[in-house]
């Protein structure tokens, strides 16, 4: 029977390319979407004309309600998680005097309220299947080092870092291995009204990545062999200064 692991954002981006990578090393995918069903179906289409297993949940990671909701219905129907990719996020760049109350809750809401939201309900269905588990958090290079016009999105993903270690310890004793990914430039629609240019100054290998080279990151991360890593941070950044 395969493993079942949830990726959240899994409709397009970085998100998909986790969602096809992990179906291909033989695990259950549960494509998580909030409102782009259309894309979040065509991924499971593809990853069952590929052989694999897929499923899609819709629900709304800011809402915890609802959540937490979704997530026991969805663990009730089917079995306790294997894994848990929490990838879902957005941005709302500006310099910090123009943010506006919105800008700030949005992020915050998407990027680290969600991890509780998520991983919260799931987390003791996981320990009670005594199978061990995976949890992989995406966060950014703007987590680790923050990032100008990016102060919402840098505590966002500074916070998840810091919730990722936190957890890693409480779990290791249950053989859930918790990590993060923090990607560095990465080509997918976060970088369209970026200066590139100017922002490949600071990477030493002068190109961006692609969501696979994440999502080869997040599969090592859930395979077996690395059993004995946790409370990790993974940068997958091309050197970024």
């Amino acid at each position: 029977m395969n493993r079942r692991v949830l990726v959240t954002g899994a409709s397009r981006g970085i998100g998909r390319a986790i969602a096809y990578q992990l179906a291909t090393d033989g695990f259950a995918v549960t494509v998580h979407c909030r409102t782009g069903r259309a894309e979040a179906d065509a991924v499971a289409t593809g990853i069952a004309a590929q052989g694999g297993v897929s499923r899609v949940l819709q629900f709304d990671v800011r809402e915890r309600a609802a959540c937490r909701a979704a997530l026991e219905a969805d663990v009730a129907a089917h079995g306790a998680y294997y894994g848990i990719v929490c990838c879902a996020g957005v941005t709302r760049d500006a310099a910090f005097p123009a943010l506006t109350d919105e800008d700030w809750d949005v992020v915050i809401e998407t990027g680290l309220d969600a991890f509780y939201n998520v991983v919260h309900p799931l987390t003791m269905p996981m320990v009670r299947a005594k199978q061990g588990g995976r949890i992989v958090t995406i966060a950014s290079v703007s987590g680790v080092t923050g990032n100008r016009g990016q102060v919402n999105y840098s505590a966002a993903k500074a916070g998840v870092i810091g919730a990722t270690k936190a957890l890693a310890v409480e779990l290791a004793s249950r053989h859930i291995t918790v990590n993060c990914v923090a990607p560095g430039l990465i080509e997918t629609g976060m970088l369209d009204q970026m200066p590139l240019e100017r922002a490949l100054q600071s990477v030493p290998m002068n190109r961006v990545g692609q969501p696979a080279e994440v999502a080869a990151a997040v599969s090592f991360l859930m395979s077996d062999a690395a059993s004995y890593i946790t409370r990790q941070v993974l940068g997958v950044n091309g050197g970024m200064i």
